[in-house]
């Protein structure tokens, strides 16, 4: 990937959340401005970028509908996973499905589900069965 650009209602309201979920993945915020801001982390490839931008309509987000269901994030280990929950609920992000074993999708799939502020759903999963 080399960047993902996700439109919110809040953009200052939405960047702890970011900036805590971003920063224990080792992004770094690199612009803040009033269009948006962008988290950069660097890779043997060049820059991964992640950015919020203000949205245009404050309609609530539905993953059914045309667009992004949810984004997935690789963790290292299934430590990492319950790392990350805490962080989430130090936070106070809201929690869709604990962290747990999801032998229906791969042994040793384990995984927890979140969103953002406005609904955006996603998965911080470790899965050994993935090959880096």
């Amino acid at each position: 990937m080399h960047h993902l650009d996700l439109t919110v209602r809040d953009v200052e309201g939405s960047a702890p959340f970011y900036d805590a979920v971003l920063g224990f993945l080792g992004y770094r915020r690199s612009r803040s401005a009033s269009n948006g801001i962008d988290w950069d982390l660097a890779t043997p490839e060049g820059v991964c970028s992640i950015g919020i931008k203000p949205a245009r309509s404050l309609q609530e987000h539905d993953r059914y509908s045309c667009g992004l269901h949810h984004f997935a994030l690789r963790a290292d280990s299934r430590s990492d996973v319950d790392d990350m929950y805490r962080l989430l609920l130090d936070v106070g992000a809201t929690i869709l499905d604990a962290p747990t074993a999801y032998p229906r999708y791969g042994d040793g799939y384990y995984a927890v589900f979140f969103v953002d502020p406005d609904g955006l759903k996603f998965e911080f999963v470790f899965y050994p069965g993935f090959a880096t």
